[in-house]
């Protein structure tokens, strides 16, 4: 018992330990999404994105490489914390075009539950947008971010508090 009140002490005195972990898995997933995009060389995967996006197909096809490479760049920079604030933010538009645009049509809780799931990575990326590098990332330690082990607080290395 006594081991699991450790535990939950380290951990509330480690919050952006957890974001990090949060910013991990999204970005792991949105690289992936990004490799399912590229990769995908069914013609009827590229028709029916031109026919949801209702643009031309230049336009749909420029958003599609938008989309792609946001995903797949993005996704890898987000997962090791390299440029964590313009890694998310070059996410943003994407889930803000696919919650109002691409599934907003769908509606709440259908089988995919596409709106729901793009509505809470968007959610999730505007958090990390906000609170940006922790140390578990590249630019946490590009800045010198460190922890106060008294009170989890974060410095620089010339121990100003953030």
């Amino acid at each position: 018992m006594e081991k699991l009140r450790q535990s939950f002490a380290w951990a509330e005195a480690h919050p952006k330990v957890w974001l990090d972990c949060v910013r991990i898995y999204l970005g792991i997933g949105l690289f992936v999404r990004g490799v399912l995009i590229i990769t995908n060389s069914r013609a009827d995967f590229i028709q029916e994105m031109v026919q949801r996006t209702g643009q031309s197909w230049l336009i749909s096809a420029a958003l599609l490489h938008y989309v792609a490479l946001a995903h797949f760049v993005g996704g890898a920079m987000l997962t090791v914390g390299l440029l964590t604030r313009i890694a998310a933010g070059v996410q943003v538009p994407v889930l803000i075009g696919a919650v109002l645009l691409i599934h907003r049509t769908e509606g709440l809780m259908t089988a995919g539950q596409s709106l729901e799931f793009s509505a809470l990575v968007l959610f999730l990326l505007v958090v990390i947008l906000i609170a940006g590098a922790g140390p578990l990332s590249v630019d946490g330690d590009k800045i010198g971010v460190h922890h106060d082990a008294a009170h989890g607080h974060p410095h620089s290395a010339s121990g100003q508090h953030f």
